[in-house]
């Protein structure tokens, strides 16, 4: 999961069709960890999101961050089409990240 330069976009999900979170992040299995353990207040604690359901890697953090502040100027529904195009059944693909 990690190499020299790689840059996540990621979204996290309460349940299926629940609240959503975009964030973006260098280390992307110590992040989750952290939204997961609930050890930074906040969004994703205060609305227990700790489902990884989308993630995408990016080379450049700029194209990371664009990419980031786009998916959150989206429609809700386009988010969640984004998610099913993926993971239809918004299985927590954290559950699959290796080092």
């Amino acid at each position: 999961m990690t190499s020299e330069k790689q840059y996540f976009v990621y979204i996290l999900a309460s349940k299926k069709h629940g609240t959503l979170y975009i964030g973006v992040t260098r280390d992307l299995i110590k992040r989750i960890w952290e939204h997961k353990e609930e050890l930074v207040e906040g969004f994703t604690k205060k609305y227990s999101v700790h489902k990884l359901v989308w993630y995408e890697v990016h080379q450049e953090i700029e194209a990371a961050i664009v990419r980031e502040k786009r998916l959150k100027a989206w429609k809700r529904d386009w988010k969640i089409r984004l998610i099913e195009d993926d993971n239809p059944e918004w299985q927590d693909l954290s559950l699959n990240l290796t080092q």
